[in-house]
């Protein structure tokens, strides 16, 4: 009978009219509410996943948008130092200014993995929002061999 399948796309209508999606959860996720992936619900966790996007996008990998992403695999086998990892750092930024630019990076630290010398640490603290209704969290990314 399709009584049973049409109740059920009612329920989807109503949930998606109850509930605000704002974009794609990074990294993806199987939906437990009958879409095909997680959604993001916040305005934070929509930065958040768009900014792991970006990190984890290779250069020239995007149908379309071939500018869009980072090379951050290029340092993979790159000296883990003090110039690397400046050269981390402006590639970030100027990545995020040119595709995120209302996103408000607070710092960027690069540092040796103390358990592995090869493995270097991203850590990318940000804002969004203004004033008293700022939020700040950060993303965290190793490359490594």
């Amino acid at each position: 009978s399709n009584i049973p399948l049409f109740y059920f796309y009612l329920y989807l209508i109503f949930i998606s009219m109850a509930e605000k999606f704002i974009n794609i959860r990074f990294p993806f996720e199987d939906s437990k509410r009958g879409f095909f992936v997680e959604m993001n619900q916040t305005a934070k966790d929509a930065v958040k996943s768009d900014l792991l996007h970006l990190l984890f996008t290779d250069k020239g990998s995007r149908y379309y948008l071939p500018t869009f992403g980072t090379n951050l695999r290029r340092y993979i086998f790159q000296p883990n130092d003090a110039p690397t990892h400046n050269d981390i750092v402006s590639e970030i930024q100027l990545e995020v200014n040119t595709f995120i630019p209302g996103l408000k990076i607070n710092s960027i630290g690069v540092t040796v993995d103390p358990n592995d010398e090869n493995i270097a640490i991203v850590n990318v603290k940000f804002s969004i929002g203004d004033g008293v209704f700022e939020e700040t969290d950060f993303v965290e990314v190793a490359i490594s061999q």
